[in-house]
């Protein structure tokens, strides 16, 4: 498999702290895999593209953008749940795992849509949810009568009676800052725990039958043909048996009974939590073609501390997820951030990774501020060239590629039950409305998201001039990104070592390299002022001339442009991938 060797040796030459040997791969004699060689794209379905002008993307619309994803490089489609569901978490409350939501289409579309990717090339991901489901689920209306064997499929417990009356069993607290996780059913006589939403009742994973069920889910969508899934928020699937209260936070913004005024000790990232991702693991790789071949594969969600996620990757004797989600850039990166901080973001996820395994780097996603309004769209092509050139699996979110931006949400548009649950004056803090509106695809009425009257959530007003036909037409996000999915397919990134230079307080540099082939040399300038630098300081080997391979839409650069190695010119925000070979066929042709 791959190995990886970590080592910092910081040591100043010339004002220049730089860093060897962070990453040394070494492929073994079988290759890199489909999920370690392509892009894993993101599809939000709701927003991307609605055929049918009721204002919602569909899976319909998913199909015919399938050749836009295919030049645009993609490996992998992942997209968000289109499961049954009534819709109050749209869409991660799941009312019946084996069937389509109607809004979204039909079990025929999708099945066209699974036909159409893979004679395109491109793997199809679901969005797979564990932990709970809607309310409405055939499962919890039978447990709620305690019907065999649904009766335990939920986590159910007996009130605490205090001098006030009937009270919760604990303290633990919703997700959505909307109080208590317990809610009392009458017709039961007990508190369900619901970790999120009121409709979304967890799951309970010491019930036999419950794991059985779930896994039959994943059978269910491999035997259609599906080739894999990301968890969602799997952290969350098993709690401490004996309801221990959770302690204070002390977190000094987070008000009464938010989610984030406890430290979740006892319900994230338990002990039976890899356990249970180790027999999901055992389901997936029973669906292998053979047993050098990993025809489906997992990733997982969870917001957790490092030694914690590192767990999700499994251990000597079992295998977890290929590979947790690493939300670093989006978690410890901001627009404060220095070289050092990057470098440090890079180096702590491939100094805990366990031997063997396959780094990943995520820049957004549908819960989080898009990564162009988080940091600036000036610096969206340098951070992807860093996303995309850093060893691993990039996942990209629907629409990064065209640097798109937060869409501002009024409180009178609000959809988001997270946004809602605080109202309006916390409403911007915690709303991911933004991050979701429709997809920019032209400067057509609603971007040519619908020809309906109204979408779902408003689109960027953006959209007449960020939009992707437009960005076909120039040096754009759109094109930048495109080049630099053609060079993740180079030996180079693909197996190559990693070295990391901090070239000043605000320009990161990276190098690329493996064996005879181009060498690729990246330099990020985080900073607000024009940098120049000397990359011989850093790496003395170096040609005098670097060639340019990919360049910022504000570098003032073009591909093919040659540069002194000592004397490059960065502006504020502007980044560089540059390569030792001065031919026209150094890694165009692999």
């Amino acid at each position: 498999m791959i190995r990886i060797f970590f080592s910092l040796g910081l040591a100043i030459t010339h004002n220049v702290v730089y860093s060897e040997n962070i990453y040394k791969a070494y492929n073994n004699t079988n290759g890199l895999d489909w999920w370690q060689t392509g892009i894993i794209y993101q599809v939000y379905v709701r927003s991307f593209k609605d055929t049918n002008s009721d204002g919602i993307g569909d899976l319909n619309g998913v199909t015919q953008k399938v050749n836009y994803l295919k030049d645009l490089g993609i490996g992998a489609i992942w997209l968000s749940p289109i499961f049954e569901s009534p819709q109050f978490d749209f869409g991660y409350d799941i009312s019946n795992f084996k069937q389509i939501e109607k809004v979204f289409g039909t079990l025929a579309d999708f099945d066209r849509l699974l036909n159409t990717y893979h004679n395109a090339g491109i793997k199809v991901l679901l969005d797979f949810v564990p932990n709970h489901s809607s309310h409405l689920h055939e499962w919890f209306l039978k447990s709620v009568k305690k019907i065999p064997p649904f009766t335990d499929y939920y986590v159910w417990e007996d009130p605490v009676y205090t001098k006030e009356g009937k009270q919760p069993p604990n303290n633990w607290l919703a997700v959505f800052n909307s109080g208590s996780a317990w809610e009392w059913n009458e017709e039961r006589q007990q508190y369900y725990l619901h970790q999120f939403l009121v409709e979304q009742p967890d799951f309970n994973y010491r019930s036999p039958m419950l794991v059985e069920e779930m896994k039959n889910v994943l059978r269910f969508w491999l035997d259609r043909g599906v080739d894999g899934f990301r968890f969602d928020a799997v952290n969350f699937i098993f709690e401490r048996a004996d309801l221990v209260n959770e302690p204070e936070s002390g977190d000094p913004e987070s008000e009464p009974n938010d989610y984030y005024s406890l430290n979740h000790i006892y319900t994230l990232d338990q002990p039976e939590t890899y356990e249970m991702v180790h027999q999901w693991r055992e389901v997936i790789d029973s669906y292998k073609k053979s047993e050098n071949d990993t025809s489906r594969m997992f990733m997982v969600e969870c917001y957790s501390p490092v030694d914690k996620i590192m767990q999700y990757y499994g251990n000597d004797t079992a295998l977890g997820a290929h590979f947790p989600f690493n939300f670093f850039f989006i978690e410890h990166f901001n627009r404060q951030s220095d070289a050092k901080q990057m470098r440090d973001v890079i180096a702590s996820w491939l100094a805990n990774i366990p031997e063997g395994r396959w780094p990943n780097w995520v820049l957004g996603n549908h819960d989080k501020n898009r990564v162009a309004s988080r940091l600036d769209s000036m610096l969206i092509d340098g951070i992807q060239m860093a996303q995309m050139l850093l060893p691993g699996t990039t996942v990209t979110y629907n629409g990064d590629e065209l640097g798109m931006e937060d869409t501002y949400i009024r409180w009178d548009e609000a959809v988001d039950p997270w946004g809602l649950n605080v109202g309006i004056r916390r409403y911007e803090k915690f709303t991911r409305d933004p991050q979701r509106s429709p997809f920019l695809w032209d400067n057509s009425l609603n971007a040519g998201f619908s020809d309906g009257p109204k979408p779902w959530l408003p689109v960027n007003p953006k959209f007449w001039r960020d939009n992707m036909q437009q960005q076909t037409k120039y040096k754009s996000h759109l094109r930048t990104y495109k080049q630099l999915v053609s060079l993740t397919k180079s030996p180079t990134i693909l197996y190559g070592d990693l070295n990391v230079f901090i070239l000043s307080k605000w320009v990161l540099g990276f190098s690329r390299s493996y064996l005879d082939h181009p060498t690729y040399f990246v330099v990020i300038n985080l900073g607000s002022e024009t940098e120049r630098v000397n990359l011989l300081n850093a790496r003395y080997t170096l040609p005098h001339i670097l060639k340019v391979k990919v360049s910022s839409v504000n570098s003032g650069l073009v591909t093919g442009n040659l540069v002194r190695t000592e004397n490059i010119i960065l502006r504020p925000k502007a980044a560089l991938v540059m390569t030792t070979s001065r031919t026209n066929e150094d890694d165009d042709n692999f």
